[in-house]
């Protein structure tokens, strides 16, 4: 589809738009020959090349590599914390990088969730003042966006939890706290890089079992991991990830 075609019927000079404008969401990501490359020093190096990849909204994209292969670097443009060097990102049908910083960091919180590998709590903050900690653009009241946090704690199996510290918690329940702060909003995206990785097997089921069902809710889910209990999922698109150039398994 070219773009023009893609971009049918929206003013992308505006600098409000809203996923709300779109009468139907054509894709939740989609990109198009996406490079990205660093200076390191005198060389030049290609984290991804020539990447191209749609996503529907209700799609589980799991996507495998060994470490440096360019898997967080992809996830970071499709979440739009980094910029491709050249191609295009569309977000919710959003040319994202053609925003400024300020339109990117709003619009990544009402429309997508993250989970890191290192759940990137903010430590100063209780696990149910993690969790509100994306809603604060939300016009709601603070007694509401506290009761809509601790509604999201219960999904993990948390709210016992609400009032500790990151540091007071296990790695699990950490990562458990992750996944609720990702809800928060709504998202119709979410994100994971190695959600997995430092959890034991209950732990790891646990986070495994919460992927699926916020995929069941209709979210586009994308995985990086080495997870074969994610990779040997049913009903997944499954991706390799090797130099900078992504594969679809078939």
């Amino acid at each position: 589809m070219a773009d023009d075609e893609y971009l049918d019927a929206v003013d992308y000079t505006r600098d409000d738009i809203d996923v709300e404008d779109f009468a139907e969401t054509k894709f939740a990501v989609k990109l198009n020959d996406v490079s990205r490359s660093y200076k390191a020093g005198r060389m030049d190096i290609e984290a991804l090349r020539n990447v191209s990849l749609e996503v529907k909204l209700g799609d589980f994209i799991v996507i495998a590599g060994h470490s440096g292969s360019g898997k967080t670097t992809l996830l970071n443009i499709i979440g739009a914390i980094d910029l491709s060097s050249s191609g295009r990102v569309y977000v919710m049908d959003v040319p994202i990088n053609d925003y400024d910083e300020a339109f990117r960091s709003s619009f990544r919180l009402s429309n997508t969730g993250f989970i890191f590998q290192s759940y990137n709590l903010v430590s100063t903050l209780t696990a149910v003042e993690n969790v509100m900690f994306p809603m604060q653009l939300s016009d709601k009241s603070h007694s509401k966006l506290h009761d809509e946090a601790i509604m999201l704690l219960e999904r993990v199996k948390m709210d016992h939890r609400a009032d500790h510290l990151p540091w007071q918690l296990s790695s699990g329940e950490q990562q458990r706290v992750a996944i609720a702060r990702a809800m928060a909003n709504d998202p119709p995206i979410i994100l994971a890089d190695e959600p997995t990785a430092n959890l034991d097997g209950d732990s790891g089921q646990m986070v495994r079992d919460l992927l699926i069902e916020l995929n069941e809710m209709g979210k586009a889910v994308i995985v990086m991991t080495h997870d074969e209990g994610i990779i040997k999922q049913s009903g997944i698109r499954r991706f390799t990830m090797n130099e900078g150039v992504l594969t679809e398994n078939v």
